[in-house]
């Protein structure tokens, strides 16, 4: 990723909202029908696990309805932004997914390479401009769209390929919790248990960070991003990041969830840091966006800079921010051994 631009993760909290219809949702559905045929060699994508039939059919209700998937799937397409960490983490390497933010959406992150190994995905679009055509070239048995921005347009075609199974019921897109979404991928997968163990190891982490600091129960927190002199979004309490602090104990005040209302993200001027005041605030961006935010005038006026409880994470170099971004089974333990220390020496 450049530095000396906003770098291409972060355009993960700039268009969150601006999902697309998929460009090639309007293929002819010859195009697609091939997508119920079962293929002669063994799927890149299978489990590597023991298979868990038994574990079959099972009802997944999601936004645009419910799923039935009558067999273990073997061929897996993840369109979610980061829904491909909880299905490596259960054992099976999806055969497609997307790629949000001009990086190979495998092989870089240090939470999920190892489980990548040397078999790659097969990048099937970007955020949500789905390719309809080399979807239903994978052939795949189940389509996974959790931390998505998935319209219903695009929910009906894609079904004519495979199984679909879209958002979480009651979840703004690109909303959904973390531990929502690992359930729903681990019932689609006929994992639940083995899901429940994974959620449990990574609630037994952030319940030893509580523990350890009973202090930072109910503190404050704010979460944003500078992204052009004078300009800088604030994150929605259901955004990930915000979430990752909040089971820390921390929360977010009445002015800060005001500001954000219904809203994932909320693009402000520098004039309107007031909504950053808070007993903790964290940035993330580059060196280049961290020393730019650092000489401006107004913020430099903050109690909260003042009175360094400020935070600057990196995107990249190391993946910190990443890791927030993601904030999935895989990603939390690397992002809990990263940022609590840096939390730590804030007091």
């Amino acid at each position: 990723m450049s530095t000396g631009t906003r770098p291409a993760l972060t355009r993960l909290g700039r268009n969150l909202r601006c999902a697309a219809v998929a460009t090639a949702a309007t293929l002819a559905l010859a195009a697609c029908g091939g997508g119920a045929e079962k293929s002669e060699s063994k799927p890149s994508g299978e489990a590597s696990a023991p298979t868990n039939s038994a574990a079959f059919p099972v009802t997944v209700e999601h936004k645009y309805g419910s799923t039935t998937i009558d067999e273990e799937p073997k061929k897996i397409v993840t369109l979610g932004l980061s829904d491909q960490d909880a299905v490596l983490a259960l054992g099976v390497k999806p055969v497609g997914a997307v790629d949000w933010f001009k990086e190979q959406p495998y092989g870089k992150w240090p939470w999920a390479k190892d489980k990548w190994g040397s078999t790659p995905p097969q990048v099937v679009g970007e955020r949500d401009e789905y390719n309809v055509e080399k979807i239903a070239a994978l052939k795949p048995d189940l389509i996974i769209a959790q931390y998505s921005g998935m319209k219903k347009e695009q929910y009906d075609t894609l079904s004519k390929i495979a199984k679909v199974v879209a958002q979480p019921k009651g979840a703004e897109d690109y909303q959904a919790d973390w531990k929502v979404m690992t359930k729903q991928i681990g019932k689609s997968l006929g994992k639940s248990a083995e899901t429940e163990k994974l959620i449990a190891g990574v609630d037994a982490r952030f319940k030893a960070v509580r523990d350890k600091h009973p202090e930072w129960k109910g503190k404050t927190v704010a979460v944003g991003e500078p992204y052009e002199p004078g300009k800088f979004s604030a994150f929605s309490p259901k955004d990930p990041k915000v979430i990752f602090l909040s089971e820390m104990g921390f929360t977010t005040s009445d002015a800060y969830r005001a500001a954000l209302g219904k809203e994932n993200i909320a693009d402000l001027s520098v004039e309107r840091l007031d909504v950053m005041e808070a007993d903790r605030t964290v940035w993330l961006g580059t060196p280049d966006t961290e020393k730019a935010m650092k000489a401006d005038p107004l913020y430099k006026k903050t109690k909260v800079n003042q009175e360094k409880r400020d935070l600057f994470l990196p995107y990249d170099s190391p993946d910190i921010g990443a890791a927030l971004s993601f904030n999935t089974v895989l990603s939390i333990p690397y992002a809990i051994d990263q940022v609590v220390p840096m939390l730590e020496a804030l007091n």
